[in-house]
């Protein structure tokens, strides 16, 4: 028994992977003896501010499928079967925000993010519904080719109590990938810096375990003597002096006994840096502006903006980027791709303030790139009607051309030396 006792307990243990689609790098025990994963993650306030922020900013942006027109401009394909799918309800379960909220953070957490295809008879994507990531186990066969084998559950089909491994096809997954070594299976950011995420929680455990002894450090009970039965007397001392509600009670010291603190107080193990590093710590990892996770001590109001607009230029951009593409490679047929494309509308995001969108707008419409209906459904007004003008495109007439000035002024000295 001895020897299968090692055998099963050297089997089970976990071993981080960093090659190929099998890769895995486990959650799990970290240094500062917090274990880490998905969940105990997720009640950290900053991992849960940052997972929320970023699903929260993708679910919510306007998403389009659009189609190229013959004069090279672009379209909304509204008569498109996916473009309900994606605009509004990718299956009768889930509305369109809910569904990218979902994946995304999956994505955040896990690394990847796995939807199931659903197609009717005739090859139309009619329902995408996501899977579990913990779940999901990305491999090779013996030609080389992908493919994805589920693990179901009870959980995941209570009507259904058929359980073990589905077999799925790669065009019956919608796979998006977060970085990774092999560029078909992405790794957890939060797997790859438990470290940091562990400490974060220690941290926080640390302070609620403080306030909870009273906001006092622990010590001893010295006597001069022999106690013969210590445990009651600590049992007695806990009861009495112990929790933050019994906080600066007037502790009552018998036969010479002396109370003696023998921690150090969170100023000298700075309790308060080390929460407010970790805290910037686990944004970096998602590279989130500390002021969108509640740390305003380097924002003001002249750089809060400008820290906006590089969240979406470098933060959610990248995000998008996946999404589009995977959604692109794996919806639409060879002949819709060169016809279809989709599109996350970051627009409204980048908008200014009111007054650098008029001043904007006004250098738009003076140059004739920008009409007034242009204008107006940039800012959710109704259109004026073609016959009143609201789709004109007018220019400055004091500009001209640069080969044509002075033009106007010859021609009136030529006209003079005639009459002349």
């Amino acid at each position: 028994m001895n020897i299968f006792s090692r055998m099963f307990k050297a089997r089970d243990k976990p071993q981080d992977s960093l090659g190929g689609s099998q890769y895995s790098f486990f959650f799990g025990r970290t240094t500062s003896g917090r274990p880490v994963n998905e969940r105990t993650a997720m009640q950290m306030t900053a991992v849960y501010s940052c997972v929320r922020i970023l699903s929260e900013a993708v679910a919510g942006l306007p998403l389009h499928l659009y189609r190229y027109t013959e004069g090279g401009s672009k379209e909304k394909a509204l008569d498109h079967p996916l473009y309900r799918l994606l605009h509004d309800e990718p299956n009768p379960e889930m509305t369109s925000f809910n569904f990218r909220e979902t994946m995304m953070g999956h994505l955040l957490l896990y690394g990847n993010a796995y939807a199931q295809i659903i197609r009717n008879a005739r090859g139309e994507v009619v329902g995408l519904y996501p899977l579990m990531p913990n779940k999901m186990t990305v491999d090779r066969d013996g030609a080389g080719h992908l493919y994805y084998l589920y693990t179901r559950g009870s959980d995941d089909s209570p009507v259904d109590t058929e359980n073990g491994q589905v077999y799925l096809p790669p065009e019956q997954v919608l796979h998006i990938p977060g970085l990774g070594y092999d560029g078909i299976v992405g790794y957890s950011p939060l797997a790859m810096a438990k470290n940091a995420v562990g400490l974060a929680i220690a941290t926080e455990e640390y302070g609620a375990k403080f306030f909870a002894n009273g906001a006092a450090p622990g010590g001893v009970l010295e006597h001069p003597g022999t106690i013969k039965d210590p445990q009651r007397v600590k049992d007695s001392w806990n009861a009495a002096y112990q929790g933050s509600g019994n906080a600066h009670r007037i502790a009552v010291l018998e036969e010479g006994m002396k109370y003696q603190p023998i921690g150090i107080s969170p100023e000298q193990a700075q309790f308060l840096e080390t929460r407010k590093f970790q805290i910037n710590e686990i944004a970096r990892i998602y590279r989130v502006p500390p002021h969108m996770v509640g740390d305003l001590e380097k924002s003001s109001f002249s750089n809060i903006e400008q820290q906006s607009l590089e969240f979406v230029k470098y933060t959610l951009d990248p995000w998008i980027c996946r999404w589009e593409q995977s959604l692109k490679r794996r919806l639409f047929t060879e002949e819709e791709k060169r016809e279809y494309f989709i599109n996350f509308n970051v627009d409204g995001l980048l908008r200014g303030d009111y007054q650098s969108r008029m001043n904007g707008y006004a250098v738009a419409r003076q140059n004739g790139w920008m009409s007034t209906n242009d204008i107006r459904e940039l800012e959710n007004l109704d259109r004026i009607p073609a016959e009143e003008g609201g789709d004109l495109y007018l220019v400055n007439g004091s500009m001209t051309k640069l080969a044509d000035a002075g033009a106007f002024a010859n021609k009136k000295e030529t006209e003079g030396q005639t009459s002349e």
